[in-house]
């Protein structure tokens, strides 16, 4: 398994498991020329995922999966992979040279370690994307970033997954060991968050009678995600953002009336808009003062 100018050669793929993302990474790594050889899966939906997304690949018990390939690929939940790994380990199924990944977001590659210990490359890409599992992942795969942890210091793994990342057609970007769990939050915390917040906000339209909700804030949350993210602070809008207390207290108002724990919510994510509206320098600090002074009162 020669390395040509840093680009892996075509390799044997084994995929645990056919989940959501093994399918779809399986799939991705075989449009990029490799050759996907087993894969394991056992309820019905990573079966019917692998027949779609892996067509023609046999399935298999996971260390048989592992032992065939020279790319090994766990697409496992995080509390999963370390016994997974140690199992493998333990049953002879990892060899030098092999390259092994797992897909998880909140491990580096200090989980591989019983495999490194057999002489194999460890390697963490973490794909920023949610999956569902189907033909179009592959294509959103395209759009995305992949987080990349190799072992520090190895010069030659971190191009190894930078390199599988580009074939797969993603942008690798190299999170290190000992950021990888703040990494996680910070992601967690974004797309989880925007969620439960963008739910909360429909719930509430829907409560009040006020729909189709989705069709209603659709182009409200996307513009304000766009600006966000192309223009920082600066896109912040609204009552706590222009120091608006009355508006602020009135809203506090209603939230208690209707729902006292999205009040609390409300209250602790307006704190933290009036403070990075502050910071920012699009608040004033009397004006800051008097809608912090509101968000406290009543608690």
């Amino acid at each position: 398994m020669g390395m040509a100018a840093g680009r892996p050669a075509r390799l044997a793929v084994g995929v645990v498991s056919a989940g959501r993302v093994g399918a779809v990474l399986g799939a991705a790594l075989a449009a990029a020329g490799h050759h996907v050889v087993a894969t394991s899966g056992v309820s019905r939906e990573s079966v019917k995922r692998a027949d779609a997304l892996l067509p023609g690949v046999p399935l298999a018990a996971p260390d048989q999966v592992v032992t065939g390939a020279d790319l090994a690929l766990l697409a496992v939940p995080d509390d999963v992979l370390p016994g997974l790994v140690r199992g493998l380990a333990a049953a002879g199924c990892f060899r030098p040279g092999q390259i092994v990944v797992h897909t998880s977001g909140a491990h580096g590659v200090g989980v591989l370690a019983p495999a490194a210990a057999e002489g194999v490359l460890p390697l963490a890409l973490h794909p920023v994307l949610t999956f569902t599992g189907r033909a179009e992942d592959v294509v959103r795969l395209g759009g995305a970033c992949v987080g990349v942890t190799a072992t520090e210091g190895d010069e030659a793994g971190w191009s190894v997954g930078e390199a599988l990342v580009v074939e797969m057609g993603a942008e690798p970007v190299r999170v290190p060991e000992g950021v990888r769990p703040l990494y996680h939050a910070a992601l967690a915390h974004g797309a989880n968050h925007l969620v439960t917040l963008v739910r909360d906000c429909a719930d509430l339209l829907d409560r009040a009678g006020v729909r189709p909700a989705e069709r209603l804030i659709a182009p409200l949350l996307s513009a304000a995600l766009d600006n966000a993210l192309r223009h920082g602070d600066r896109a912040l809008t609204g009552p706590v953002a222009r120091g608006d207390a009355g508006t602020v207290a009135v809203h506090l108002r209603e939230l208690d009336a209707v729902d006292p724990d999205l009040a609390r919510t409300y209250r602790a994510l307006a704190t933290r808009t009036a403070h990075r509206a502050q910071a920012a320098g699009l608040l004033p600090d009397h004006a800051a003062q008097e809608v912090l002074r509101t968000l406290t009162e009543d608690e």
